[in-house]
């Protein structure tokens, strides 16, 4: 069942005629859940913490009470579980069980982000939350560097820059990327602009958790595009500059627009 990521408001009716209907509510912080259901006046309620440490024996237990006829609900701390957060195990065993499992749907990071776009998401691929370590996290974004639809993922604060950092040293500096922080809380933050340049902003991720949205690999027509765009910069300008404002008119890597500036630089001129 999912859960408001930020605003409580923005709980479904549904979600909350369910959660005063059933004795057992399963939940990552029994905590945070516990002022969730204060705030719908669903308090006297069974809770059974289930996460990513324990997910395993909570879900057997769950399950125990699903087949002693206790419906169960199951949430985490903020949106839909299962995607980027616990809960899979529980679905898993409660088929396997013979357990009827329902979808209540509602708030979630990926379809706010994916509304709010304005980049392209016909089609795109989620990718949840990058690796913690560097080398894993480098080898996941030549991945989402090579899509060729739009990539959702999520990343945390202290990460973020680093993250940016990586993209930029892979050849991404120029991609357009969507930044949304602390979607539907008060602090609520979207910015878009190329890789390089939201990772230059001075303030833009000191805190709350992202939620990001990365162009596509250039197409080849479009890469064809961007390459007569930097020959005939190059004709005029030095290859630096010429590679700089072709990469801002197509958004194709600016390290790619330079080594070809390189060779079609136009030649010295006579004094």
């Amino acid at each position: 069942m999912a859960t408001p990521i930020g605003n409580l408001a923005d709980i479904t009716q549904r979600a909350v005629d369910v959660l005063k209907s059933v004795p057992v509510v399963a939940c990552e912080d029994t905590r945070r859940s516990g002022v969730l259901l204060a705030h719908i006046g669903a308090t006297s309620k069974r809770l059974v913490a289930l996460h990513d440490h324990n997910e395993g024996a909570a879900s057997a237990q769950i399950v125990e009470f699903l087949h002693a006829g206790q419906d169960v609900a199951l949430i985490s701390d903020a949106g839909t579980p299962t995607v980027s957060d616990p809960g899979f195990e529980l679905v898993r065993l409660a088929w396997e069980s013979g357990v009827t499992v329902t979808s209540v749907p509602g708030p979630s990071a990926v379809t706010a982000a994916v509304a709010a776009s304005p980049i392209p998401v016909n089609r795109f691929r989620f990718e949840g939350f990058l690796p913690a370590r560097a080398t894993a996290r480098r080898e996941a974004l030549r991945g989402i560097l090579a899509s060729d639809v739009a990539v959702v993922f999520f990343e945390a604060p202290h990460r973020l820059r680093e993250s940016l950092s990586d993209l930029v040293d892979l050849g991404g500096g120029e991609r357009t990327l969507l930044l949304c922080r602390e979607l539907t809380k008060l602090h609520e933050t979207l910015s878009v602009g190329t890789v390089a340049g939201l990772l230059a902003s001075p303030t833009i991720m000191d805190r709350g958790e992202f939620a990001c949205i990365l162009a596509p690999a250039p197409t080849a027509d479009e890469t064809l595009s961007a390459l007569a765009v930097v020959d005939v910069l190059a004709a005029e300008l030095p290859p630096g500059q010429a590679a700089r404002l072709a990469a801002k008119i197509t958004g194709a890597s600016r390290r790619m627009l330079y080594e070809r500036a390189i060779r079609t630089a136009a030649p010295a001129r006579d004094p």
